[in-house]
């Protein structure tokens, strides 16, 4: 009789635990630069998953840390929402630019209280805006928690903001050679969200009364 097998998918469409090669296999297939492998016990998989957890976990902390430039150089952002005490100057708020689609993206987050940059990244090839304003609010969320700190954040992304509830990018963007890198960010970025607990605010910038979100890249 065949030894029953438990797979992990440490990078894959959704990472985890499969006790089926076929479910697993899924899991794998299409995906660039999937990391999985077999182990003969549930408890052998267990501590491996949790173990890759913890190695992805870093990795995101280093791209946090390292990814591009978050010296907080000065912006231009749109000042007119400083007339409406309702907006939360103690606030960030995060955008992203596309040109194509898909096309070259790029995000950023900004601290509304000062006007600066918090985090620039970017630019990445093959993506879109809907996967930029979502990896801009999860990049806002994980630093914050790495900082200890606890601030707002706006987003005039609706898609954006339901994609980071569901904990999911609901995106029908296809893998290709191109977009490796974006496409392992997002992947980051899910399993941050799934084994994380969301309590930060995440709220609608009216652009309509409050104009332009002040993270804009200002290229419409």
């Amino acid at each position: 009789m065949k030894k029953k097998k438990w797979y992990v998918v440490w990078a894959g469409h959704n990472p985890g635990i499969y006790d089926d090669w076929a479910d697993a296999r899924e899991q794998i297939e299409g995906f660039p630069q999937a990391k999985y492998k077999g182990f003969n016990s549930a408890e052998e998989a267990t501590e491996a998953y949790r173990g890759g957890l913890r190695s992805e976990r870093s990795e995101l902390g280093r791209l946090l840390s390292g990814a591009g430039d978050n010296s907080r150089k000065p912006s231009t952002p749109n000042d007119n929402w400083r007339r409406f005490p309702e907006v939360d100057s103690t606030a960030w708020a995060v955008d992203a630019s596309c040109l194509g689609n898909p096309g070259r993206m790029e995000y950023r987050g900004i601290d509304l209280a000062s006007g600066q940059e918090i985090f620039r990244v970017g630019p990445f090839e093959g993506g879109t805006n809907n996967i930029g304003e979502f990896l801009a609010i999860v990049h806002a969320l994980a630093l914050q928690e790495q900082r200890g700190e606890s601030h707002r954040i706006y987003s005039d992304s609706v898609s954006g903001m339901a994609w980071v509830r569901r904990r999911k990018a609901n995106t029908k963007l296809k893998p290709t050679e191109k977009n490796t890198r974006l496409m392992q960010l997002i992947a980051r970025a899910e399993l941050w969200l799934a084994n994380h607990s969301q309590t930060t605010p995440v709220l609608k910038w009216d652009t309509d009364r409050w104009g332009e979100i002040p993270a804009d890249f200002g290229r419409k």
